[in-house]
This record gives C-alpha cells, structure tokens and sequence, in this order.
C-alpha cells in the first residue's frame, strides 16, 4: 500500500480557490462580461490564471485552525485583490482562448 492510498489527502483544501469560484461567477453575471465565453476551457483557464496570481490558503478540512485561517480571506483587502486578479484573467483569457473562435 502507498502512501497515497494510507491517508485522504482530499481532506487538504486550498480555500482560495472557492473564494475566486465565487469572485468569477459573481463577475461573470456583470453587463460588460455578458460576452465572455462560458466553455469549459475557458473557465478552467480563468480559474487556473487567477489561482497562480494568489498566494494559497491550505488547511486540513478535519482542523479546527483551518476555518479560523478561512476566515481571514474575508477581510476587504483581500476582497479587493481577488477581484482585481480575477478581472486581469477573465480579460486576458477572453482576449486569448485556448480555444478555436469560429
């Protein structure tokens, strides 16, 4: 048995990444990304790019610090970084998707 199948590594959560999930979908709904391709790839893209840009928030699901630490992410700043991270990725994959555009 490896060390991979003797612990649930899925229980280390980068909680980062639900908060951009949210900051891309709260965006997308706005007017002036009304036409922003919502393929698979695209999004994905998005999400990739904007996670690279942001320092990760790892916890254990299973620790009580872990949702203390999550809290954190909440705060107005790092709000206002998500966004900005967030619009640079929705703008650079629209304007380069991975992609063929008919």
């Amino acid at each position: 048995m490896g060390f991979k199948d003797e612990y649930d590594f899925d229980l280390v959560v980068n909680d980062v990444k639900n908060v951009v999930i949210d900051e891309i979908e709260r965006q997308l709904e706005i007017e002036e990304n009304k036409n922003v391709c919502r393929c698979e790839d695209c999004i994905l893209d998005i999400t990739a790019l904007a996670l690279n840009h942001l320092k990760p928030n790892y916890r254990s699901s299973l620790s009580f610090k872990g949702i203390i630490y999550k809290q954190r992410l909440h705060t107005d700043s790092y709000q206002r970084a998500v966004e900005k991270v967030v619009r640079k990725a929705i703008e650079k994959i629209s304007n380069n998707p991975s992609h063929e555009t008919s």
